[in-house]
């Protein structure tokens, strides 16, 4: 599958915001990764070590089929979901941060975005109360609601939409709930929609900065 631009939400969900010492935003916060970043979330996935902490950010991910219009609905603009992480060097973009900086350096680095597979996307609606959830070897790590989201999936299709533009093969990482943690070599990762867990992998420190 061919993908575009790959944007992420920041502090979309007020306790994530709270845990991390931030401000709840008043409307979202957006930065991007690099296509390279996706993969899938299977196997051994690579992850630096040296450079801090690593930590994993479970996120709901849509992806566009058709281009942005004024008025168009995501039921209409979205035809797939999936389950994520976000991966952040934690360290690296509270340096990042505290400079004023970007947070590429911390956001963007290769293997930084796996993937489930894509399924269907049910509609928002539909979505609204589905359980999901990280488990980390064995043991829930995080668990959100999309009606959790400070900003709901209309409302970040509209704002990407106007402000970037969206087209057909751009995906969305929605935000994460609290619970964001570090990872280490070996941790054997779960990602659980409704209760079906549908992608696991391994992580595997072995590189001694992000490639």
């Amino acid at each position: 599958m061919n993908y575009r631009n790959v944007y992420c939400i920041g502090r979309n969900y007020a306790q994530h915001a709270k845990e991390l010492g931030n401000e709840v935003p008043k409307s979202p916060i957006v930065f991007l990764k690099p296509t390279h970043a996706l993969v899938p979330f299977e196997g051994a996935v690579p992850m630096p070590v040296g450079v801090g902490e690593v930590h994993h950010e479970t996120e709901i991910v849509l992806r566009v089929a058709k281009p942005y219009r004024p008025g168009a609905g995501v039921d209409e603009l979205v035809d797939r979901m999936t389950l994520g992480l976000d991966f952040t060097l934690r360290d690296v973009q509270s340096q990042l941060k505290s400079k004023g900086q970007p947070w590429l350096a911390a956001k963007g680095f290769r293997h930084s975005a796996p993937i489930c597979e894509w399924m269907p996307f049910p509609g928002a609606d539909a979505l609204q109360d589905a359980e999901f959830l990280l488990r980390k070897n064995g043991e829930t790590a995080q668990r959100g609601y999309a009606r959790d989201m400070i900003f709901s999936f209309q409302t970040l299709i509209d704002h990407l939409g106007e402000t970037y533009g969206l087209g057909e093969g751009d995906v969305i990482f929605t935000g994460t709930p609290a619970g964001v943690g570090p990872v280490a070599d070996g941790d054997a990762l779960e990602l659980v929609l409704e209760g079906r867990t549908i992608g696991s992998c391994t992580i595997a420190m072995k590189s001694s900065k992000p490639s």
